[in-house]
């Protein structure tokens, strides 16, 4: 058994927390709110983001971030992805050297074009650096429904030790030593679940929804290819598995807003009646950008980032990738 410190009591966060405790760790969650912190200590739920369900009794919550830091050597990140750097700013002070940091975040820093992790490797200046990524709906997580899930660390030895934290009978996790493959591959994903769930919007069936899958999975492969990445990254839970769980359930946060964005067209609408932290749209420009850089066409992650922009709407953003130069159906090139 270990002590383990989650940074967030949204859905995410406690659902981590809910993964680990039922993994034999001792586990405390910081939060902002007082409210929320104080009805998980006093009745053991989170109706705000979990709505009914109940977290395990040895769960605790705080507000005090001191002794969020000093209880526990292993830090697990579950806060929106934007708002990491100001965060790990505020919290530097309390970061020791022997604090291994794991980032559940998936999205590219907006600013900078950095992932998570290089972010934090930035700000920190630690190595005891990891992540834990793949198809995780927190509603269902939450449930024990099984799931899969890798750590990826820069050495096997730290991944394995991470692992151990998370393992338990109904949550199966993998180790990897390809961190930019699985972080990069988590990004993109929620780009391409938006492009699924604006097709749903529009009403479009599932010829197109398989259609904007396949060819995403290819831009997930193209990039994290030109990156040096391990090409299994792709194929494997923290690509493909997190892409079907987040283009085939409504559950998904990604797909859920493209659903709203193609139905309506609007931007400033879909902004309004979806609020949920959604980090397929501050992620979609600035995973353009990486494309750009290192020269790959992604034609299905330009549509969707020209349509967060507003300078094209989701029917002519279609009508543009249907009207492509097809040519080989080559996997990588």
């Amino acid at each position: 058994m270990q002590k383990v410190t989650v940074l967030g009591t949204g859905a995410w966060g406690c659902t981590m927390a809910q993964v680990l405790c039922d993994a034999g760790n001792e586990v405390l969650i910081w939060g902002r709110s007082k409210d929320v912190v104080n009805e998980i200590n006093s009745s053991h739920t989170n109706t705000k983001y979990l709505d009914k369900n109940v977290l395990p009794a040895q769960v605790r919550s705080t507000t005090d971030i001191a002794e969020a830091f000093a209880f526990s050597h292993y830090v697990i990140l579950a806060i929106p992805a934007q708002t990491l750097r100001e965060k790990l700013i505020e919290w530097k002070d309390f970061i020791g050297a022997q604090t291994t940091i794991v980032s559940t975040l998936k999205g590219i820093e907006m600013s900078t074009l950095l992932r998570m992790t290089e972010v934090i490797e930035e700000i920190t200046g630690s190595k005891r650096i990891a992540l834990i990524t793949g198809p995780n709906l927190a509603n269902e997580l939450i449930l024990r429904q099984p799931a899969g899930a890798v750590v990826a660390a820069h050495s096997q030895s730290l991944a394995e030790e991470v692992r151990a934290l998370f393992r338990n009978p109904y949550y199966r996790v993998y180790t990897s030593v390809d961190v930019l493959g699985c972080e990069l591959a988590g990004a993109i994903k929620s780009v391409i679940a938006l492009a699924v769930g604006i097709s749903i919007g529009m009403e479009y069936g599932e010829n197109t929804q398989a259609m904007l899958i396949t060819r995403g999975l290819n831009e997930v492969a193209r990039l994290c290819a030109a990156h040096g990445a391990d090409p299994l990254s792709a194929a494997g839970l923290a690509g493909m598995g997190d892409l079907v769980a987040s283009c085939g359930s409504a559950l998904s946060r990604n797909r859920t807003f493209g659903e709203v964005l193609g139905r309506s067209g609007s931007m400033e609408y879909t902004r309004e009646h979806v609020a949920k932290t959604v980090e397929g749209v501050a992620s979609s420009n600035a995973i353009l950008e990486i494309a750009h850089r290192v020269g790959v066409e992604v034609p299905v992650i330009e549509a969707v980032a020209d349509i967060v922009s507003g300078t094209i709407t989701p029917v002519a953003a279609l009508e543009r990738l249907m009207s492509i130069t097809t040519a080989s159906e080559n996997f990588i090139k």
